[in-house]
């Protein structure tokens, strides 16, 4: 079942979304395997702190943070990575590693790396291990409301 709270949202909101149930998986590359959906496709939740506070920062899954890079994209002074026992409590009905990309949902400030706002739909873990969530990137654009950052340039 996915995050209660993001399902509740996105059905008062009359957004269509699918479901996919999947074996479990860990790891975001596990999970585009495993659910049979693109790394490209995929959406993967990192937390990060700027300039002290969490934030997420949403990429596809064949991509990583570059932190000095989102250190300049995003205007910070300092950016590191949050660590599970630091931002595990902001996620009470998500397993670990496996939040949705909704951080207005958890009073988070979302940055999206660019690449995934020129996919037609966007794919992401539901709160689980077990089950991805797929809707219109223009629907997920409009209710997260993500600030798009410039991701780096790949070789």
């Amino acid at each position: 079942m996915p995050v209660q709270r993001l399902k509740e949202y996105l059905d008062r909101e009359g957004v269509p979304y699918t479901i996919v149930t999947h074996p479990p998986a860990y790891t975001a590359q596990e999970t585009a395997a495993a659910a049979h959906v693109s790394g490209q496709e995929l959406a993967k939740t990192v937390i990060v702190k700027l300039d002290g506070r969490m934030a997420m920062v949403v990429l596809p899954a064949n991509h990583r943070v570059d932190l000095n890079h989102l250190k300049h994209a995003v205007g910070a002074d300092r950016v590191e990575f949050a660590t599970e026992e630091e931002f595990a409590s902001a996620f009470p009905e998500c397993d670990l590693g496996a939040m949705p990309p909704f951080g207005n949902l958890f009073g988070m400030r979302t940055l999206v790396e660019d690449d995934l706002a020129l996919d037609e739909t966007i794919a992401f873990n539901a709160g689980s291990h077990t089950e991805l969530m797929r809707l219109a990137y223009t629907d997920y654009e409009r209710l997260a409301q993500p600030e798009i950052f410039d991701g780096p340039e790949r070789r």
